[in-house]
């Protein structure tokens, strides 16, 4: 088995061992993973925040020692950038632009300085709407988690993340997660509302804001209204996606 870190930004990982493949997911700086199969120019890896796993192109990867990956494991430093953007400065002295929510702590890995903010312990849930307000506008993008792109599951993650709670990738994994609410009523601001489809398959999740609205992925990162129906977007004036569950997650 071998063991790899992210050293650049932002990093594609796809379904298939090639360049025009489906992006699925996205490595962002610092985060570490397992290498499951490594190939010439591509590696199959298992993501260690969330398990999952995909395709990297090998030149955007860094190999570790298992040790060092063992290390990163056991560490309770799990620190975040709280920043949009920020910098770490490379062993070469050249200034690297990373995004919120970048593993900042695992630079010293890459022998790289940060010197930026970042969150390192569990915050209260009432810091979840906040940091989910810095990622207002940011454009849809299928298997994005930064601001500059991002899906519904990718902006529930990433934002449950910087504050140092842990959700799976997929917005049906993370349905799995945490405690259902009977009643739209019982909800508190940061709980997450899941929304399924016409064959009952949950594909789409928000976070819950208070008096009864919603910031979620819809064509961009917006804030609409939510009712034990589902979510209404004004602008239209019709429901775009229909409740299925509410989960509070500890």
């Amino acid at each position: 088995m071998q063991y790899g870190i992210c050293p650049l930004s932002i990093v594609s990982v796809r379904v298939n061992a090639d360049e025009t493949s489906e992006m699925v997911s996205q490595l962002v700086y610092g985060e570490h993973f397992k290498v499951l199969e490594r190939r010439k120019a591509w590696s199959r890896i298992r993501v260690a925040f969330d398990k999952f796993e995909g395709w990297v192109n090998n030149h955007q990867m860094t190999l570790i020692p298992e040790e060092v990956y063992n290390s990163i494991e056991s560490s309770k430093n799990r620190g975040y950038s709280s920043d949009l953007i920020s910098f770490v400065e490379t062993e070469n002295s050249v200034l690297l632009p990373v995004i919120l929510g970048s593993s900042t702590c695992n630079c010293s890995v890459l022998s790289h300085k940060f010197d930026g903010k970042c969150n390192g312990h569990k915050k209260d849930k009432k810091q979840l709407i906040q940091t989910a307000l810095l990622y207002l506008n940011a454009p849809y993008l299928w298997g994005g988690k930064t601001p500059f792109g991002i899906d519904a599951a990718g902006f529930t993650q990433m934002v449950y993340k910087i504050n140092g709670y842990r959700l799976l990738r997929k917005a049906a994994e993370q349905s799995s997660q945490g405690s259902a609410l009977s009643f739209i009523e019982e909800t508190e601001a940061g709980d997450l509302a899941f929304f399924d489809n016409n064959d009952g398959e949950i594909y789409h999740v928000g976070i819950i804001m208070e008096n009864n609205y919603i910031i979620h992925v819809d064509g961009k990162v917006r804030i609409d209204r939510i009712d034990h129906t589902g979510i209404f977007n004004t602008e239209i004036g019709n429901y775009t996606h229909k409740l299925r569950v509410i989960k509070k997650i500890a």
